[in-house]
């Protein structure tokens, strides 16, 4: 048979290597992989590529994104290019300026770099937007920035007490701030208007372009269900799925709700039941075990530190009970579900894998391949447990450099040995652990390539400064396998992540072969193509 498309000319990216230049696809599958004996399969309709030495790979997977929430964010008050906070409140200025028939000013992705002490307040909002009200979470959305308008709809005050999962930033009077925290952020984000089903959708489908331009073909969706204010994309991916507009292949994460505790399984089994059809399905559950390092919510094994280096008091968030945690991973596991961990302090992290080692005890082995996103600080102790215990380890490179926000809020309040213990990539790919990598979109930017720079060279693509922890920076063979073959193997998707005989034709080329540059230049490399099942989702202009 002739193939319906080959691509021929470059380096193609294997378990074996980079020495076959030619791939032959027929249908949605990879026929033959080789070099110029492959052209014989091409017949007078095959499509022939020429990479021009440019790199071919497995499709880009992202093992935690958020497309829905970042679809809806960038029709909205998008802050993710503010640096400073005059730049933030001005676009809030512009924005508000430019939809006067907004009831409430919506959008977020606001830096707490740019504001002291990560915490901005209700005046700055209220000097440019005074009569409606305003609901901004930050680039993490472990916390929301409100005006005054917004506090007086949702009746907080100075005697409004603090919820048992976030807090209220308060002044030294007890008068709240405008910053809300974790748990705090529902008192008013669920009265902001919600999203159509029609405004869902097209932010599924505008995120799905935007993640195709980057060589994404899959993704697994963090969260599936309601969260503080991040309404249920359920039902527009189940709407895409069916119509046919969804071209990625796409895993959901049931959300656990951190409230309850397991008289819910059975409604996440009957859920699982019902999210399934085409390319998406719901067969994970993510469990949020913490917060985030920068307020002071990430779980720790020992306490802060405080702006003199004194042990505080406070050892972060627990949002579910440590206690209880490995009874609902026990009965997750044995109902055939995988565990998709938020753990971002080594608290969490060791909550984590006792719980998978509970489940691993009382189960036996199983396929449900859970994994633990996140891993801002691990223990020593427990980098080897990942292998050991079969659980991947699902890394967020961006985050592993020397920036603001790394640099002012989480290492002074760390500690230096603790802050040595963050992001341990390579300390964890020399345990023996599984690797899978993802990006926590719209927390930050979904880029694997940026995010791959970073795994590489351990330094911020926007803002290059010293190397963050040298010693635990990947490869680029590493780097790229876990944001391919890693995630694959996170998501199921067994016949994808590689590039071999047998497997869907899922596949990205790059603008160039960034093996054959310095590692310092890997940020530049652009995407030119991208394939999910040998139909082509995306062509750069230049293309």
């Amino acid at each position: 048979m002739h193939a319906d498309l080959i691509l021929t000319g470059g380096p193609v990216f294997t378990p074996e290597g980079r020495t076959a230049t030619t791939v032959a696809v027929t249908g949605d599958r990879i026929t033959a992989v080789g070099a110029s004996e492959v052209l014989d399969l091409r017949g007078p309709d095959t499509e022939v590529v020429d990479l021009a030495g440019r790199l071919l790979l497995p499709g880009f997977q992202d093992a935690h994104v958020h497309p829905v929430p970042a679809g809806l964010e960038l029709a909205q008050c998008d802050l993710t290019g503010a640096k400073t906070a005059e730049d933030t409140v001005a676009a809030v200025r512009a924005y508000a300026d430019g939809h006067p028939g907004r009831e409430w000013i919506l959008g977020g992705g606001w830096s707490m770099d740019a504001f002291a002490g990560g915490t901005p307040t209700r005046e700055l909002l209220d000097a440019v937007v005074p009569d409606r009200p305003v609901y901004l979470p930050n680039r993490d959305h472990h916390g929301a920035w409100v005006n005054s308008r917004a506090l007086e709809l949702a009746g907080v005050t100075r005697d409004t007490p603090d919820p048992a999962d976030g807090r209220f930033e308060r002044d030294a009077s007890g008068e709240p701030t405008g910053m809300l925290q974790e748990g705090a952020m529902q008192y008013v984000g669920r009265l902001t208007p919600p999203a159509t089903a029609g405004d869902r959708l097209a932010a599924l489908l505008h995120a799905q372009r935007h993640l195709h331009a980057l060589g994404i073909t899959a993704w697994q969706d963090a969260i599936v269900g309601t969260f503080l204010g991040m309404e249920d994309p359920s039902e527009a991916y189940m709407t895409a799925a069916r119509d046919g507009s969804l071209t990625a292949r796409v895993v959901g994460a049931l959300w656990w709700d951190r409230a309850r505790g397991a008289e819910q399984i059975p409604e996440l089994v009957e859920r699982r039941a019902a999210l399934k059809h085409g390319r998406f399905r719901a067969t994970s559950v993510k469990l949020m075990l913490d917060g985030v390092a920068e307020n002071g919510t990430a779980s720790l094994i020992d306490p802060y530190l405080d702006k003199c280096g004194c042990a505080t008091a406070n050892r972060g968030t627990s949002f579910i009970d440590p206690a209880r945690l490995p009874s609902y991973v026990t009965e997750l596991d044995a109902l055939g579900f995988q565990c998709h961990f938020h753990a971002l302090g080594d608290g969490a992290v060791r909550h984590a894998l006792d719980a998978v080692e509970a489940a691993r005890e009382a189960n036996g082995p199983s396929d449900t391949r859970p994994h633990l996103a996140h891993l801002q600080v691990v223990h020593p102790d427990d980098v080897a447990r990942f292998a050991h215990l079969g659980a991947t380890a699902n890394i967020q490179p961006l985050w592993a450099a020397h920036e603001p926000q790394m640099d002012e809020l989480t290492i002074p309040f760390l500690g230096p040995e603790r802050a040595a213990w963050q992001y341990p990539f390579g300390a964890l790919l020399r345990s023996g652990a599984r690797l899978a990598a993802g990006s926590d979109w719209p927390v930050s930017s979904p880029d694997p390539l940026q995010g791959i720079h970073v795994a590489v060279n351990r330094v911020s693509p926007d803002e290059p400064g010293p190397v963050f922890l040298p010693d635990e920076r990947l490869g680029l063979t590493a780097a790229l396998t876990a944001y391919t073959a890693g995630t694959a193997y996170v998501n199921h998707l067994d016949d994808t992540g590689v590039v071999r005989p047998g497997a869907l034709a899922d596949l990205v080329v790059l603008d160039r072969d960034p093996f054959s540059g310095p590692p310092e230049a890997i940020k530049e490399t652009g995407v030119a193509l991208t394939y999910v099942g040998g139909e082509r989702v995306y062509a750069a202009p230049e293309a």
